[in-house]
């Protein structure tokens, strides 16, 4: 009998409360059986292995044969493929569940989907989270063990290194989201003011956009995590190299554009300076002020703050992944630290940098990374 199984999994904090879902269906889609299992504390990628689990054990049961893996989930599709090497010792072990389970049938085929096409197992998933937090604990069932690779709720020291909550006193899980400047352009060479003009990538940042994009690919709960980014031209490339390693929906957002620089735009700082000195040295030390026909890094602050309450809105408990350029971020790092505007002038973001900043449903919020380039 041929089965396709579909299945997802989540974590509302990464790692934090768990739930994973699968269904099975007949080859003319007709649904033979539904799982959704609460798991407790555990990351993204354990979440989605253990439906995967879920699911092949399913249709095991209904004496299937020939299975067709569905999943959104595009670590997971890859691992089991054989194409990514699996680094995680916790996601080996549940590999080597999942392989001992593909044995026991005639043939297995693994397939990614978008997240939109398994809306059904993410609403298992989803119900296992939603019942558990209506009225349990987020500790493992009574009488089981913790799932691999799954961190304790209690102050332990690595609990401590995962989950700022513990000592800042935010309440719920957040919505971290890992900030991505693009990679090398022309512009970027000579370090021109470089706003809203549309320059792609050199060959060299497109290598850096493609390093980026591995770095990604490889971070628990990313794979499958949405991107969203600028669509000027260098931030528009990055982003696809994103989307295209992590498997990724892509959308682009004009809230996350860089800073209009107006009459500067193409020019160097020097250049600038000797031709508006004194416009440009207000502007080096108030953010309110304006480049000739362009706009201040107060406006742009005010707009990124409004893309970070859409994302925590629509995105809430959730890992997002934003490319963009470096006043933007640097805005959003602003909003995390809940600093004032001298981090613009202080903060130094390198091309193809990785910056992780998380928001808490309490108004709360920690900055995890900055400026990382050890992928380069």
């Amino acid at each position: 009998m041929r089965v396709v199984v579909e299945a997802d999994g989540g974590s509302r904090g990464n790692p934090g409360p768990a739930g994973c879902g699968a269904v099975v269906r007949d080859a003319a889609g007709a649904v033979l059986a539904e799982r959704s299992k609460w798991l407790g504390v555990a990351t993204n990628n354990v979440a989605e292995y253990q439906g995967l689990l879920a699911g092949l054990r399913a249709a095991a049961e209904l004496g299937a044969d020939d299975v067709a893996v569905r999943m959104d989930s595009k670590l997971v599709v890859e691992q089991l493929s054989g194409r990514w090497k699996i680094k995680h010792e916790a996601l080996r072990a549940l590999a080597e569940e999942a392989r001992e389970l593909v044995a026991g049938f005639t043939s297995v085929t693994f397939d990614w989907i978008p997240r939109a096409e398994n809306a059904h197992a993410d609403r298992l998933a989803n119900a296992a989270m939603d019942d558990r937090a209506d009225g349990g604990s987020d500790a493992a069932p009574a009488g089981t063990a913790a799932p691999a690779g799954t961190a304790p709720e209690s102050g332990t020291a690595a609990q401590d290194r995962t989950r700022p909550s513990g000592w800042n006193g935010a309440v719920g899980s957040p919505t971290k989201i890992l900030l991505v400047r693009h990679g090398q352009t022309a512009m970027s060479v000579d370090r021109r003011y470089s706003g809203r003009g549309d320059v792609p990538l050199t060959e060299l940042g497109e290598r850096q956009a493609r390093a980026a994009a591995a770095r990604l690919a490889e971070m628990d709960g990313v794979p499958g995590a949405p991107v969203l980014a600028s669509p000027l031209g260098r931030t528009r490339q990055t982003a696809e190299a994103i989307a295209a390693a992590t498997g990724s929906e892509l959308t682009f957002h004009d809230g996350l554009l860089e800073t209009d620089f107006g009459g500067w735009e193409g020019l160097t700082f020097t250049e600038a300076a000797a031709e508006f000195p004194r416009l440009h040295r207000s502007w080096l030390g108030d953010s309110t002020v304006e480049p000739p026909d362009g706009e201040s890094l107060e406006a742009v602050f005010e707009r990124v703050t409004a893309v970070r309450d859409e994302i925590v809105d629509r995105y809430a408990g959730r890992t997002v992944v934003v490319v963009s350029h470096v006043t933007p971020i640097k805005a959003m790092l602003r909003l995390g630290l809940d600093v004032g505007p001298s981090l613009y002038y202080r903060l130094h973001l390198d091309l193809a940098s990785l910056s992780i900043v998380e928001f808490y449903p309490d108004d709360n919020a920690s900055v995890r990374l900055v400026n990382d380039i050890s992928h380069l």
